[in-house]
């Protein structure tokens, strides 16, 4: 199915090519399932990508948790991703100044030179998107920055005025692809669907197929209810990587998601 169809206004409003991509991505491989691959060794790593990577649209990293890290290595998990068409998602959270970020986006890890996206939040202000972006145009590449507008774990602060504040920097930044909500809690996120509009996708953690309260203060909502609620992309960790099946869990996932998606769109 083409992407414009499927997407209906949220493609022709987008304005980032980044996000097109991941709406190209995720009509190709009938999901809109990011896998949170949060593995410690890079060799469980591949081995889930290259058994799951089908069904998925992106894969969410957390690089500084590898403890068998090399830059060679790495370029392994890249070309994995690159093999199953998924944008690398790097979820480092910066929330330093813009030159302090960007100088971040280079470093030990070189993120600026694999990822497609990372996660910031706001607080330092909006140049940290600039450090970013800067980042990206220092290697020769583009990418897209996701603003942490909310969260799914028990008494985080990301509410109120300065969830409204970072919703309205980030609607008027170039280099911000989007925003991450609340996947256990569907009035939530379509509270943050209107505050939004149409030309920003939302990615959202705290979704399970089954449903309630995990560890560490996580919560989880259903997929589904994420997706009709304004979700474009639904991230999923423990449920698919600690399966006993990973495959046939990341199938539920994507065909969960991407019928939401049929049925939001009235396709």
């Amino acid at each position: 199915m083409e992407p414009e169809t499927v997407w209906g206004e949220r493609w022709r409003a987008m304005a980032t090519p980044i996000a097109r991509q991941y709406m190209t991505t995720a009509a190709r491989s009938n999901s809109l399932v990011c896998l949170a691959a949060d593995k410690s060794r890079m060799s469980d790593l591949l081995t889930l990508v290259r058994s799951v990577g089908p069904f998925l649209a992106a894969l969410k990293t957390h690089v500084d948790v590898v403890e068998d890290w090399t830059d060679e290595g790495w370029k392994e998990v890249r070309a994995a991703a690159d093999d199953v068409d998924l944008l690398l998602f790097e979820d480092r959270k910066f929330a330093d100044i813009g030159g302090i970020t960007q100088k971040q986006m280079h470093g030990m890890y070189g993120i600026a030179s694999w990822a497609d996206l990372v996660t910031a939040h706001l607080i330092s202000g909006p140049d940290i998107v600039d450090g970013c972006m800067a980042a990206w145009a220092d290697v020769g590449r583009s990418g897209g920055v996701l603003l942490l507008a909310q969260m799914s774990s028990r008494g985080n602060l990301l509410a109120g005025a300065y969830s409204d504040a970072v919703v309205a920097h980030g609607r008027e930044h170039d280099g911000v692809m989007g925003f991450i909500g609340n996947g256990s809690r569907p009035e939530e996120l379509r509270d943050l669907r209107g505050r939004v509009g149409e030309g920003r996708m939302i990615w959202t953690p705290g979704v399970n197929l089954a449903v309630g309260d995990g560890l560490m203060g996580q919560r989880y909502g259903h997929p589904r209810d994420a997706v009709l609620a304004g979700s474009d992309a639904i991230i999923v960790g423990s449920g698919i990587h600690k399966a006993e099946d990973p495959v046939a869990a990341a199938k539920a996932y994507a065909d969960a998601s991407w019928h939401a998606l049929l049925e939001r769109s009235g396709v």
